[in-house]
């Protein structure tokens, strides 16, 4: 089947799924069980969010070969029950999943209906959302001494994946992309005066890296929980390795806090307009606080290394977070970062 005309069956029948589901109570289903039907009983008022780092769905190991990691065991390695714990009959269909470091819509789609399937629910119950649909490729072998496995690294974009059983998304609630910042190399500093967009004209001028910048475009929506028209605001953004050493979000600007962390306009508008909030971020830079967002309502949470020892990656929320005994990181997460989570009641 050609790819256009796949597209346009996958989402007849997402639609059709949607129209179908929108008919019934919405429930949440455990792991390795069937959808609830006409018997569901009314929908507990928790929105589970998560964020992660998906790098592709490819580790790097010590020794510099990398492992290929499927959509389903990574899933299987980041998703939690109540209690934090991973694999359990407790372990419930997630609504949200930020994530970063996806290659496209082929492949968000892919972990999309894979997730979907975990929980018994039709493909196309769990909708993708991406800020480039097929980025173009940059870089050489993404330090895996495999270059096969180093090329499946080489197109990165993020992305928001959500529960169309729980969450509806009109067309107009989705931001355009907005850029990064950076401090080009060989630029002075000067307290984020020599910062700039990472974007054309002032991304990477080598041939390799061009697109690079594409990794860092970041992207947000607005949803509505379709029991009790809850509006959630989600983004996620990737900040470029830049930011580790030196803040930047724009043009001479260093970002909230001097974090390196902006939020485009379009995002702010579909922010400002929604009660709960979520944002989910590799920053590529430590010490940020939990505090950072609090101009916008929004608190952050987990506190241990999330990179190897260091804490890189950022879960923000606006909402009553459920308090976690894993202090909202999954360990056991089958990725290099380890992914971050809140479980919201409203």
């Amino acid at each position: 089947m050609a790819a256009s005309a796949h597209r346009s069956a996958r989402a007849a029948a997402a639609l059709l799924t949607a129209a179908v589901l929108g008919t019934v109570p919405t429930t949440h289903a455990s792991a390795g069980t069937a959808p609830a039907g006409d018997t569901a009983v009314a929908a507990e008022r928790v929105l589970r969010v998560y964020n992660n780092n998906i790098e592709n769905l490819v580790v790097n190991n010590a020794d510099g070969t990398c492992t290929r990691i499927s959509g389903p065991d990574h899933l299987t390695s980041m998703l939690v029950d109540d209690s934090g714990r991973t694999g359990t009959a407790g372990v419930v269909a997630p609504d949200l999943l930020i994530v970063q470091q996806v290659r496209g819509t082929g492949q968000a789609e892919a972990y999309a209906d894979q997730l979907s399937a975990k929980f018994g629910y039709p493909a196309g119950t769990y909708g993708a959302i991406v800020a480039w649909a097929d980025p173009e490729p940059w870089g050489s072998t993404h330090k895996c001494s495999s270059q096969s496995l180093g090329d499946l690294k080489k197109k990165q974009t993020n992305g928001i994946l959500y529960n169309t059983r729980t969450l509806s998304l009109a067309a107009g609630d989705v931001s355009k992309y907005w850029s990064a910042g950076w401090l080009r190399p060989g630029t002075a500093y000067a307290n984020g005066a020599g910062c700039t967009l990472y974007k054309p004209p002032n991304s990477d001028p080598d041939s390799t890296d061009y697109y690079k910048w594409k990794r860092t475009s970041a992207i947000a929506a607005r949803f509505t929980v379709k029991a009790t028209g809850t509006t959630v605001f989600a983004a996620t953004m990737h900040l470029p390795q830049e930011n580790r050493q030196n803040a930047c979000a724009g043009d001479g600007y260093t970002g909230i806090g001097g974090t390196g962390i902006h939020l485009g306009a379009d995002a702010t508008s579909l922010m400002n307009a929604s009660t709960i909030r979520v944002v989910g971020i590799d920053a590529n830079r430590t010490g940020i606080p939990a505090s950072t967002l609090s101009g916008f309502g929004m608190t952050g949470y987990g506190t241990g290394a999330t990179s190897g020892s260091s804490k890189i990656d950022y879960l923000f929320v606006r909402g009553t977070v459920q308090p976690s005994a894993i202090g909202h990181t999954v360990r056991g997460t089958r990725s290099n970062h380890l992914a971050l989570y809140g479980f919201i009641t409203y």
